[in-house]
């Protein structure tokens, strides 16, 4: 979960996430503020809100990374993503989020750079996928259907249903690494041309653009 301002001897990127406002990403909306060690904030957004999640703490190995390490961080996390949540959140169910979490960026690592998921792995998704997720729901009725607000168990679903898609065999090939040699950060391409080569144009596309400048110039 860090940047390339400087790298890890595991060769995951350095900088940390920061809290995004709720208003930011409520009812679907991806991405996240990142802080580099040099203290400069951008926006890095991953494609996906399952991503996103994962990038509360699971994609890198620094402890101080962990965004969820309460019930009411999760609940505060939740709700920033999902219309209505309840904001209960327990104690089991911070544990079934981190697992859910692991699973889903493990395998999103493994996809990046042409691996094989693990099997276990895909398990775990497996089986949050097949628990009741957020119902869809078509505005300008009259009758209420089911609950109006959005359980716990409900957002881990509908994250892992999301995951069973961009994990899936026609969208795999969309989980990229950044093409900065000194960026790990994964995302989803949801571009219709499929071309996204960078987690951030702001960042390590411009950087890009700069080297390739000054290697024409000093060419000439």
């Amino acid at each position: 979960m860090q940047h390339p301002e400087t790298t890890t001897p595991t060769g995951t990127p350095a900088a940390t996430a920061t809290a995004t406002p709720a208003s930011d990403n409520a009812g679907g909306a991806t991405g996240q503020w990142f802080t580099s060690r040099t203290s400069r904030q951008w926006w890095f957004d991953s494609g996906a809100r399952a991503l996103d999640f994962a990038y509360t703490g699971a994609m890198g190995n620094n402890p101080e990374w962990e965004r969820l390490r309460t019930p009411a961080d999760l609940a505060t996390w939740l709700e920033g993503r999902f219309e209505a949540c309840d904001g209960t959140v327990t104690d089991r169910d911070l544990t079934d989020a981190r697992g859910l979490r692991e699973a889903i960026a493990t395998i999103a690592t493994a996809l990046s750079v042409n691996g094989q998921p693990d099997p276990k792995q895909i398990d775990i998704i497996n089986l949050f996928a097949a628990t009741p997720d957020v119902p869809p729901r078509l505005a300008g009725g009259s009758l209420q259907a089911g609950r109006t607000r959005v359980r716990t168990g409900q957002a881990l679903a509908t994250m892992a249903r999301e995951a069973v898609f961009l994990f899936g065999e026609e969208q795999h090939e969309r989980i990229r690494e950044c093409a900065a040699d000194d960026c790990a950060l994964v995302f989803y391409d949801e571009s219709r041309s499929n071309n996204r080569r960078w987690c951030s144009m702001q960042r390590c596309g411009n950087r890009a653009k700069v080297r390739s400048h000054r290697a024409r110039t000093a060419a000439r």
